[in-house]
């Protein structure tokens, strides 16, 4: 059973985390490229503040987003702003996500996200720490995937295998982080692949932040996933 307040105070200390990191660094960095293709760190930065207001509009019963058209361009907005302005925007909207998650409700109920994607809405604490903690490693400013909490971790490698399980266009797999194991890709009795690697690599090629060259792989090839 998944326990919002507990992923609600991981929140807020990755969130701090993403703050002291973003504050070192000055307005030229926050032009430079991100590891986000097409993106600047201060796109990054905007994009943390829009999701966390996003959130909060899922959670009080509202479309996640006007558009997809209307996400694109506030980023674009937000984008070329002065740090400072970024790390105001950052807090303020965690703090208004912090207040709309720390209030009483339902949390069993389903809520719609973009395209279509339903969750309950307890789960919605996590989602957020999986965009604070990516875009944080996405910013390019020192912080790595091997950085990241192993509860975090461990929760978001089982949450992207159980999101591509029973997809057609991946085959029957089996993950391991040499501890523990995953299975993805097509249902079936036994995996036809075994990708073996570190906590770190394996999350990494899952969530489409490495490409997979430091995994070991077993009957045959790396499977191509599909786009998260």
């Amino acid at each position: 059973m998944t326990d919002h307040a507990h992923d609600l105070a991981r929140v807020q200390e990755a969130t701090e985390r993403l703050l002291s990191a973003a504050a070192a660094l000055d307005n030229a960095a926050l032009a430079e490229p991100s590891r986000l293709p097409g993106w600047t760190r201060g796109h990054v930065l905007a994009h943390i503040a829009r999701n966390a207001d996003a959130l909060v509009n899922v959670l009080e019963g509202r479309p996640m987003y006007v558009s997809a058209e209307t996400r694109d361009a506030d980023i674009e907005r937000d984008a070329p702003r002065p740090l400072e302005t970024h790390l105001t925007d950052v807090r303020d909207s965690a703090a208004r996500f912090d207040a709309a998650g720390s209030a009483p409700g339902d949390w069993d109920r389903v809520v719609e996200l973009r395209n279509g994607i339903t969750d309950v809405a307890a789960r919605l604490p996590f989602r957020r720490w999986v965009e604070i903690e990516l875009h944080h490693v996405d910013l390019g400013a020192g912080y790595e995937l091997e950085d990241l909490p192993a509860e975090f971790t461990e929760r978001e490698t089982e949450f992207l295998a159980q999101r591509f399980l029973g997809h057609p266009d991946v085959p029957p797999t089996l993950l391991s982080d040499g501890t523990r194991t995953w299975s993805t890709g097509q249902e079936a009795d036994d995996p036809e692949i075994t990708v073996t690697g570190t906590p770190a690599d394996l999350l990494g090629w899952l969530a489409g932040r490495r490409e997979g060259t430091s995994l070991e792989v077993k009957g045959g090839e790396l499977p191509a996933l599909p786009p998260l």
